[in-house]
């Protein structure tokens, strides 16, 4: 929602919004861009007498302002139907869909086709360091031919609009990344999630790409109940593979077994190589040539919360990371434990989607933390984002190494105590977490004050 705000204001709107609880970098982000943010969701901002209200699907029946909208029969959309109708539509767009990735594969894209000299707009689901901004809307060239990359949802559009989010972005190039069960609040079980998937695949053009992970049963099933568009699938199994990462962090990008270019960064992890796979398939069908769609890659500088470094102090590095599913958090451990074998791993973990909330992955979270060392769980027990579960039991297969912690002080004062020179923090979380990664560098500064230590 807050880069749509960019991009309705980047389209001559004068945008103003609400919300509760807003945490950088988007709150930082909208600031910084001169966009009001108005805290709460009072009736009374009813009479601001807006032409439309976006709604997004945070809001549900109940909620003051929506029910002063409905009760005075104000205008109002979902945020991704009037992206749709009035931003997309004309565009050539390239939607990143997928359980896990969307983000950096958003991202990816946008930067390869930047550096390629297609000025794409973009709506990324986090803010991409070479951009600076999570939305860019520039103008259109011509139909059909201006590209729009686009982070595509599978959530649930609004609260009067049950169908995906990415229904809405009529996609010529579709990117499925994978696909595994999520969203336990809105979706019953996987099938349900596939059937979202296949009426996204209907909404591509004969004349379409799709990029699809190989060998991925669930993506397999959904291409199954029909597709009419041009089909691309890269992974081990795939037309489009990627070589082994070396000790630098490069590697080798090929297409039916030919090597077509190199990519070398300082991401970690199998799953950015796969991310980059799909980037650089979705680039070529807008005529990027994948030796220079990795070329670009080389220069990627990653998204805010995706394994950034939020400080050093006394050879102890503080990162923050978005994972907040048993995948992603097994992934990001197992990316960093490659690329850094020295060191401790100390996973700080907020179990905070709705999913996790609703314990749906509990039973999956001991394996999830395997490649950590140390394992401190924060499970609020009142509030909004209150556990329906016991971490502490749920952890309790990986033994003395795992901690549960209820008070947010207390657990900083633990993770700070037990972390030495030379550990990995890794922070993973999908909300703000209280700024716990600020108060932990904080707290280790005040530990190891001395002379030549840097954050």
């Amino acid at each position: 929602m807050g880069g749509l705000a960019l991009i309705a204001r980047a389209a001559g709107h004068r945008v103003t919004g609400c919300d509760a609880g807003v945490y950088p970098p988007m709150s930082t982000q909208l600031q910084e861009q001169g966009i009001e943010l108005i805290e709460g969701f009072g009736a009374d901002q009813a009479g601001l007498s807006p032409d439309l209200f976006v709604v997004g699907n945070v809001v549900s029946r109940g909620n003051p302002l929506m029910e002063a909208i409905l009760d005075q029969g104000l205008p109002y959309t979902s945020g991704p139907q009037w992206l749709g109708e009035h931003v997309l539509a004309g565009r050539h767009v390239l939607a990143v869909a997928g359980t896990h990735g969307k983000t950096t594969t958003t991202a990816m894209l946008a930067w390869i086709l930047e550096a390629a000299g297609l000025a794409p707009s973009f709506l990324v689901g986090g803010v991409p360091q070479d951009f600076g901004l999570s939305a860019r809307l520039l103008p259109a060239a011509g139909a059909g031919r201006t590209p729009f990359v686009i982070e595509a949802d599978e959530y649930d559009t609004a609260f009067f609009d049950k169908r995906s989010k990415f229904v809405h972005y009529r996609p010529r190039t579709a990117i499925l990344n994978n696909l595994e069960y999520d969203h336990a609040d809105i979706f019953p079980d996987l099938a349900a999630i596939e059937t979202q998937f296949h009426h996204l695949v209907r909404t591509v053009p004969g004349q379409g790409r799709i990029v699809a992970a190989a060998g991925s049963p669930a993506l397999d099933r959904v291409l199954a109940r029909g597709c009419w568009s041009e089909v691309v699938e890269f992974g081990a199994d795939g037309a489009w593979q990627a070589g082994p990462d070396e000790a630098d962090g490069s590697f080798e990008v090929a297409r039916g077994g030919k090597p077509i270019g190199r990519v070398a960064w300082s991401l970690s992890g199998e799953h950015n190589r796969m991310n980059a796979l799909a980037a650089i398939a979705a680039a070529e069908h807008v005529g990027v040539a994948p030796a220079d769609a990795a070329a670009a890659l080389t220069r990627f500088a990653g998204v805010k919360r995706r394994m950034e470094l939020r400080g050093t102090v006394a050879g102890i590095r503080v990162y923050d990371d978005f994972a907040h599913h048993p995948t992603a958090i097994e992934t990001t451990l197992a990316g960093l434990r490659k690329r850094e074998r020295a060191g401790r791993i100390l996973a700080v973990l907020e179990p905070r989607s709705n999913t996790m909330k609703l314990g749906a992955m509990k039973a999956l979270l001991p394996g999830s933390l395997a490649q950590a060392d140390l394992v401190f769980c924060y499970g609020a027990q009142e509030g909004r984002h209150a556990l329906g579960w016991d971490p502490a039991e749920a952890l309790a297969p990986l033994g003395a190494r795992a901690s549960a912690w209820s008070e947010l002080p207390a657990l900083v004062e633990a993770v700070a105590g037990a972390a030495q020179p030379g550990d990995h923090i890794v922070v993973m979380s999908n909300g703000g977490f209280g700024g716990v990664h600020d108060k932990l560098l904080q707290v280790l500064r005040s530990r190891h004050a001395q002379p030549g230590t840097s954050a």
